[in-house]
């Protein structure tokens, strides 16, 4: 087998030094575009190849970023993970994923760099962190949120607008003429988490509309999985006077609920209207299909390995960045569409 084509070995084919070389491929400006085209000829011609393993350990790097979710088997967040590691690979980095299953230690463990020998920063969903977890976190290990932040200011964090999101689906169940609209998986107490976000937008549609609040229409739930929707949509349907909608926090609940609606011979968009969040792949194949607030996970996953990636370059340049990106309501037939 030939020997593997050194940084010498294109110098010597295009006549130049090895410093000349190197300087093209890191794409230094004081090059002239004669010297970088001969240069790259000769790349080509003796097909040799970045040894990126050994560059990035002589930056002090891994090359490899961390990503830390609650729970894979939630749909969001294994179609997310996804997201994040095809961007991940674009950039040349490679994706240590991790489940933290929402439990309180291993978020701090994923924080704190669990894996630091390994990895140069966290991408991090978190449920059960607090500020005071954050106010104390290792400052030296670069560190962005998804979605549920506890505290504001505390470090680098991308998330959709949960109370216009919450607000624009119970506006749409509004103008279907629903008035007693349950929140399944809402909260009104406690911390603003993505739970409280968007019983807060949900609320706000409600007064904007006139509509009186019933705190016990929001129904909070012991995690966001089928038999959680399932569950509460059963408890709903069963107490007087009965919902005429429900928004369910998550897809997983709404599934959940439908599957339950459907066993009790309710009606869905007929009797009552469900609507979802995360357009996740099994809301388009639900019988009704699912209407759902969808978030942008592939500009969520780009923007958090970009945030990323330029703290572990600079760590201390420039203010934190809160990237709210963009969502839309996919109206499907669960709400008649």
């Amino acid at each position: 087998m030939a020997a593997r084509p050194r940084i010498k070995d294109v110098a010597e084919y295009a006549g130049v030094s090895p410093k000349t070389v190197s300087n093209v491929i890191n794409d230094y400006e004081h090059v002239s575009d004669r010297t970088r085209e001969v240069v790259r000829e000769a790349i080509d011609a003796l097909g040799y190849r970045v040894n990126i393993a050994g560059r990035q350990l002589r930056q002090g790097r891994t090359g490899m970023i961390t990503l830390a979710v609650p729970e894979l088997d939630v749909a969001y967040f294994s179609e997310l993970a996804r997201h994040v590691m095809t961007e991940a690979d674009r950039r040349g980095q490679t994706v240590l994923l991790h489940q933290t299953g929402g439990v309180r230690e291993r978020e701090l463990a994923a924080l704190h760099g669990f894996d630091a020998q390994f990895t140069d920063g966290v991408i991090l969903s978190p449920l059960s962190l607090n500020p005071k977890d954050l106010a104390t976190r290792d400052r030296r290990l670069p560190v962005v949120l998804l979605g549920e932040r506890p505290a504001e200011g505390s470090t680098d964090h991308v998330a959709i607008d949960n109370v216009r999101a919450a607000r624009e689906a119970t506006e749409h169940l509004l103008a279907r003429g629903r008035r007693r609209i349950a929140v399944v998986g809402g909260t009104v107490r406690g911390r603003q988490g993505t739970d409280r976000l968007r019983t807060d937008g949900y609320r706000e549609a409600l007064k904007a509309a006139g509509v009186p609040f019933d705190s016990a229409l929001v129904v909070p739930v012991d995690a966001y999985h089928w038999k959680d929707g399932a569950r509460a949509a059963t408890a709903l349907m069963d107490a007087e006077p009965r919902p005429d909608a429900l928004l369910c926090l998550n897809d997983h609940l709404a599934l959940g609920a439908l599957r339950a609606l459907y066993e009790q011979g309710r009606g869905v968009p007929k009797e009552l209207d469900v609507v979802g969040f995360d357009d996740i792949e099994g809301s388009r194949f639900s019988v009704p299909s699912l209407t759902t607030i969808s978030p942008d996970k592939e500009e969520i996953a780009r923007a958090a390995v970009a945030l990323l990636l330029d703290r572990i370059e600079e760590p201390s340049t420039g203010p934190l960045q809160d990237h709210v990106v963009g969502h839309e309501l996919k109206v499907r037939e669960s709400t008649g569409g």
